[in-house]
């Protein structure tokens, strides 16, 4: 019984710490997560605590995944652990069952779940639990209590640090479609074969009855006594959504300029705004800097934000600066820093950079090639 609890309490150990390594490297996409799930129950008042929640939450999986695996206060874990997996159940089988939440986020952005996928992983880690907790006084520590304490200790600064420098400068693992070296134009489109499929299909009325028959299965005996009724495309099975949806550029008159920004030749340079409540921190003399390098090579700037008074106010008249308006969304989506500067050239993302490496900006900007297209 001994080596089977020592195995059961590595794959709960290592999933725990898996998952919440993971999910400290985009906490940011964890809370808009949790956003999720409180609009659907009518909670939005508590997305104000949701990016605490998330840093709390990564720390402790972390923290209980080692502590589980070292055998340390298993009263105490095992009981914490067993609330926590009950509370994950009960979430991946709403998700499952209610259909309104498309992936639970249990392992982040870069290892998406489907809710039915989460709910099996999750009854299985929960008979796994219980299994441990009815057993944990058989089990031992691995370390003295000092030492357990000095680990765990650790654990929770190497976390906490973690998290800190990917809210700065970005996730270590991009694992989003705006990621470095995607195309935005391509990633709004769906894969070839991975669309919604359709059935032509024909509607007759025949001795009073309608009927409804595909294309290729039509009655052998059709004929006059069929009354034509209407004939559609039924929709036989739904295929996946493009990566990226909602991506829109609008300038400050309302015209959508999203293919003419994409499809420039030259280097350029997007900045992603979510809000301007730290203009003060990123608007400085590196951002002048950028603005001057960007001008002497004729490559433009553009502003895209969701707060369109905001920024044409902060922003109008100044030269080689162009406010774009874009979904507030689809920004939090694309930029986990606010705000998050995209070195692109037509559709292709070349850099992405938290405003924290502005001097990694500034480099790229002196070695982007000169625009040598004559202004219109």
């Amino acid at each position: 019984m001994k080596k089977l609890l020592i195995v059961i309490r590595w794959i709960v150990g290592l999933l725990f710490i898996f998952s919440g390594l993971v999910k400290a490297n985009d906490p940011l996409g964890l809370s808009y997560k949790m956003q999720e799930f409180f609009e659907v129950w009518g909670l939005s008042s508590l997305n104000d605590y949701t990016l605490a929640l998330s840093l709390v939450m990564n720390i402790f999986e972390v923290l209980a995944g080692v502590a589980i695996i070292i055998g340390w206060r298993m009263k105490l874990f095992t009981w914490l652990i067993l609330l926590l997996i009950i509370f994950f159940t009960f979430l991946t089988g709403y998700a499952a069952l209610s259909g309104k939440i498309k992936t639970c986020g249990c392992f982040g952005d870069c290892l998406p779940l489907t809710p039915t996928t989460s709910f099996i992983k999750d009854l299985i880690l929960l008979l796994l639990i219980l299994i441990l907790f009815v057993n944990r006084r058989k089990v031992d520590s691995a370390l003295s209590a000092p030492r357990a304490i000095l680990l765990l200790g650790l654990c929770i600064i190497a976390v906490a640090f973690f998290q800190n420098y990917v809210m700065t400068y970005l996730p270590v693992k991009d694992c989003l479609p705006f990621k470095k070296g995607a195309n935005i134009v391509e990633n709004m489109k769906v894969l070839p074969g991975h669309g919604d499929i359709f059935k032509l299909t024909f509607k007759y009325k025949k001795n009073g009855k309608e009927m409804e028959f595909a294309a290729d299965s039509l009655p052998a005996d059709l004929d006059s006594t069929y009354e034509f009724v209407d004939r559609y495309q039924k929709l036989v099975k739904k295929g996946n959504e493009p990566q990226i949806v909602d991506f829109a550029l609008q300038d400050l008159n309302g015209n959508d300029t999203t293919i003419s920004i994409l499809n420039q030749g030259n280097y350029y340079v997007m900045v992603f705004v979510n809000d301007f409540t730290d203009y003060g921190s990123w608007h400085n003399k590196d951002f002048d800097t950028l603005v001057n390098v960007l001008a002497a090579k004729r490559l433009p700037l553009f502003v895209v934000t969701s707060q369109k008074e905001e920024a044409e106010k902060l922003f109008s008249g100044k030269e080689n600066i162009t406010v774009l308006i874009c979904d507030g969304t689809v920004i939090k989506t694309a930029a986990r820093v606010n705000p998050t500067y995209f070195i692109m050239q037509m559709a292709n993302i070349k850099g992405k950079y938290s405003y924290a490496d502005m001097d990694e900006v500034i480099k790229m900007a002196k070695d982007a090639p000169l625009n040598t297209r004559p202004a219109d």
